[in-house]
């Protein structure tokens, strides 16, 4: 009888366990990675199997982010391009040496009186707002004939967005062309010194990973600015 009850409370215990195990996720197994589909608890994720402690829905798998080895970015990164520019300070760079920080890219040339002189502003609007010295703001000119190092600098002092955090950048007609189908800018020249062109800012994470788009001149940017920030902060 006393052999009886010792095996009742084993087989009981082990039920306690094994609920216990079902309604409490793990996160010590290896594995899959599993998400509440409702994401109760935000983004979190566990490694194994369980219901949600707040919904009690089962956990559903999920793709997991891809492991980088150091030196490696995601295949969909702008610095996978292999294209070479010169600044405004006359250095030859790659895209991939502005890795590492948040940027905000817009397509301008100096010489436009129209709707570039707005998207400077609307950049310059970004930069306040965000306020935070590891964000690096890119202009690439369309016009790289004309926007030469020296008229890139010459524009950066007259603007004053000659600060570190601003980078202006020259590249060749076919490179310029090849990031504008990147950024989804659509430009076309209309007269020797005149382009028409699309108007949006485009926000890339650390990687190089396009994550926002605005377009227009003087829109709301309460949600661009949102986006860098999350990029700041994690």
């Amino acid at each position: 009888m006393i052999f009886q009850i010792r095996i009742s409370l084993v087989l009981f215990s082990l039920m306690l366990v094994l609920g216990s195990c079902k309604n409490s996720p793990s996160e010590s197994e290896e594995g899959v990675v599993y998400q509440c589909p409702m994401k109760c608890e935000g983004e979190k994720t566990f490694s194994s199997k369980g219901t949600c402690s707040v919904c009690n829905m089962d956990l559903q798998p999920i793709e997991s982010a891809p492991v980088l080895e150091t030196g490696e970015v995601p295949d969909e990164s702008i610095f996978n391009l292999t294209s070479k520019w010169k600044t405004e300070e006359d250095k030859a760079i790659k895209l991939a040496d502005l890795k590492g920080n948040p940027l905000v890219v817009v397509m301008i040339y100096t010489t436009c009186k129209a709707a570039c002189p707005r998207l400077v502003a609307d950049m310059r609007n970004i930069h306040d707002k965000v306020n935070d010295p590891t964000v690096r703001y890119i202009l690439i000119s369309i016009d790289p004939e004309n926007d030469t190092p020296a008229r890139l600098k010459a524009f950066a002092i007259e603007n004053q967005i000659d600060s570190d955090e601003w980078t202006f950048l020259q590249g060749s007609v076919d490179d310029v062309r090849e990031v504008s189908n990147v950024l989804a800018v659509k430009y076309k020249q209309i007269s020797p010194l005149d382009f028409s062109h699309s108007n949006i800012i485009s926000v890339f994470d650390e990687q190089g990973v396009l994550v926002h788009q605005q377009e227009g001149l003087g829109v709301d940017n309460s949600n661009l600015v949102s986006e860098v920030k999350k990029l700041v902060d994690r």
